[in-house]
Formats: structure tokens, sequence, C-alpha cells
């Protein structure tokens, strides 16, 4: 028998090499966990401290369960998720282990919701997707505004705004997940269901710039109606377009029709393919991106009722620190709730604030 650890899966690429860093800033150990045992030995040798590591490939899902046990915490890096995702979330849920991931794909999320969430919560098991800047900061945003608007916010709009060159800083791995996204249906909640939508924009008013955003699905379309149920209606939105938001928007609405079109999806998959093959640990080359999110509570006559924004810097870096946060605060029983549960479900919104802002997004601004 051994004691419950947490488990790094996709140790090797770049993301989860910035958690395997921030775990060993606050003293943990985890195992590392890929499908190269020389790129692991690498890892491994390259670290200020000694780490066990593990073989274990999404394409063999029975190499992914073998290191996961009961009580210990899986953090799963592996995308694109839609593709490779499935072997680390049911490796959790059939071992006992709490299961975090940083997906930002809105149809794996949506997948671990509505198909893996039951039967984590008939098997006690937590499952904590999208937990990284896609989309832990949105989640804690739009609590704060819930929390001042009160009982009569029935609609929250939240927005993700970046300053910097995201197409030169984003890892091969984010593109990788983007290509392989980019004709997937999107979703909504609308009058308190979730619902198919492509391609909506909105401009939001904040910190005296008006900053542009495209709508898509997160999970925040999960998490946010159980927790007030008078929501009818949660939109998010990416604003990391800049003045092609709106040609982004007509993309957006234009994707069912391009997915339609024979071998259109499998090229999308292809370039997917090849984008992953040159992931790595290195950090991209640029100037580091800076964050705001916001989000704005209205009532049922659309007047504004509060908003709340968070600061922060190179989204890469805030999610390694707040994987590492979540990780050891669910090894440490410190989860609560079971099933497919939001940020804010597991730790509470206070809590959630503070490591947060251990992580690098503190409270901004706000009405």
């Amino acid at each position: 028998m051994t004691s419950p650890r947490i488990v790094v899966f996709g140790a090797t690429g770049f993301t989860g090499g910035l958690i395997v860093d921030a775990l060993l800033a606050i003293g943990v150990r985890p195992l590392l966990a890929g499908r190269d045992r020389t790129r692991l030995d690498a890892l491994a040798a390259a670290l200020p401290a000694e780490v066990p590591t593990a073989v274990a490939d999404a394409r063999r899902p029975e190499s992914v369960r073998r290191i996961v046990g009961p009580g210990d915490v899986l953090v799963s890096s592996v995308g694109p998720f839609v593709r490779m995702g499935d072997a680390a979330v049911t490796a959790a849920t059939e071992a006992g282990a709490t299961y975090l991931d940083t997906c930002g794909e809105p149809m794996f999320i949506k997948r671990v919701f509505q198909r893996y969430g039951p039967a984590a919560a008939t098997r006690g098991v937590a499952l904590l997707t999208a937990f990284g800047y896609d989309y832990v900061p949105g989640n804690l945003a739009a609590s704060l505004a819930l929390r001042k608007a009160g009982g009569e916010a029935v609609r929250v709009d939240v927005g993700y705004f970046l300053s910097g060159n995201i197409a030169r800083r984003a890892s091969a791995g984010t593109r990788a997940s983007a290509l392989g996204v980019a004709l997937d249906p999107m979703y909504g909640f609308r009058e308190g269901r979730i619902v198919r939508e492509h391609g909506r924009t909105r401009v939001f008013d904040t910190g005296g710039r008006r900053r542009h955003g495209v709508s898509v699905g997160a999970s925040e379309h999960f998490t946010l109606p159980p927790a007030h149920r008078a929501l009818r209606e949660v939109n998010v939105y990416l604003g990391w377009f800049g003045g092609l938001t709106r040609a982004a928007g007509l993309l957006a609405r234009a994707a069912p029709v391009i997915a339609a079109l024979p071998g259109a999806k499998r090229a999308t998959d292809t370039m997917a393919a090849r984008a992953l093959r040159s992931a790595g640990r290195a950090r991209p080359p640029g100037r580091p991106l800076t964050s705001q999110v916001v989000a704005e509570a209205y009532d049922a006559r659309g007047r504004l009722l509060a908003s709340a924004e968070l600061d922060g810097g190179d989204p890469y870096d805030f999610t390694g620190r707040a994987v590492a946060w979540a990780a050891a605060a669910a090894l440490a029983g410190g989860v609560r709730g079971k099933g497919a549960l939001g940020p804010v479900d597991a730790f509470g919104l206070d809590p959630l604030a503070e490591g947060c802002a251990e992580a690098g997004f503190a409270a901004g601004e706000a009405g």
C-alpha cells in the first residue's frame, strides 16, 4: 500500500511542466507520468528534487489506470482532450481518485459534466475539469459579482481578455486543442438550459477600454446555475482577437456549414496532430501576456447590478500554480462535494479567491 499522492499525467509537456514546477515550489513531490520513458527520465534528472516516474499512454487506458490509486489526485494536461482525455477521467473515477484537468475544450468540458459526472458522484469521486486559466477566473469573478448582486440577478456575462501576442505565445498544446475544436458545436445557457449556439459577440466597457469578445462554451455554463437558482442566462466570451473579433464571430457562425464539407474535420484534426508533435517543455517565445477577467450580473430588465474584475499575468503561469494549489488542497481532503464540480463548489468562494490570488489572479476594480 502506498500513501495517496499527486500524479501529473502529461508531465513532459509545457503545461504539465509548469504544474510540476509549481508543486515542487510548495514542497510537493508528484509522480511524473507520460508516454515517453526517455523524456520522463530527462525531466526527472533536471528537477531540483528526486521524484518518481511512470509510463502511461492515453491511447492505452489500462496503462493510465495502473498509475492511480484510491485517494490519489490525478492531474491531466494531456490533450487535445476531446481525443485523448477520456482515459484519465475514467481511470480516476474507477480508482476513487480526485480528478483535475487543464482542459479548455468546450465539448470535453460538457462531456465531463453530462457523461462522467453522474458516475463519479455515485462512486464518491470529485471531477474538476477546466481548472486553469480556462475557466477558473471566470467562475470566481462571476460568483463574486453574483454575491454582490443578490437574488435579483438572472443573467451573468463573463469576459476573458489578454494583452500581448497570443498567436506567438500560445503553446503547441493550445494550438492543437484550438484546431481540434475549431469546427465543434458550441453551447450557451439560455432560459435555464444548455443550448447550442455559434458566434455571439458583445463589447465590454472596462478599465476605460472597449473590449470585444466572442462567445464560447465553458465550464461556467454548468457550474453557476446550480449554485444560483435564479440564473436563466450565462454567457462566456473570449476577447483574444482584438479587432478580429467580429471576423471570429462570423467564422464561428459558419462552423456548422464548414464542418459538413467533406474532409473539413479531417483537415483540422491533421493540423492539430501536427501541432501536437511539436509540443515540448520549452516556453513559447515572445513577451509575457497579461490577463483580465470581467463578470457582470444583470436583473430581468437588463439592468447591471454588480460586476467583478480579476487582473493577472501570464495565463500559463496561472494555470500551473492554480492546479498545484488545487491538487495540494485536494490531497489534504479539501474538496467539498462529489461528481463534476466547479471550482467554487469544490473549495468555497473565499478560499478559491485566496488560492487564485496566490496563483497570480487578484481582484481589481469592480462595481
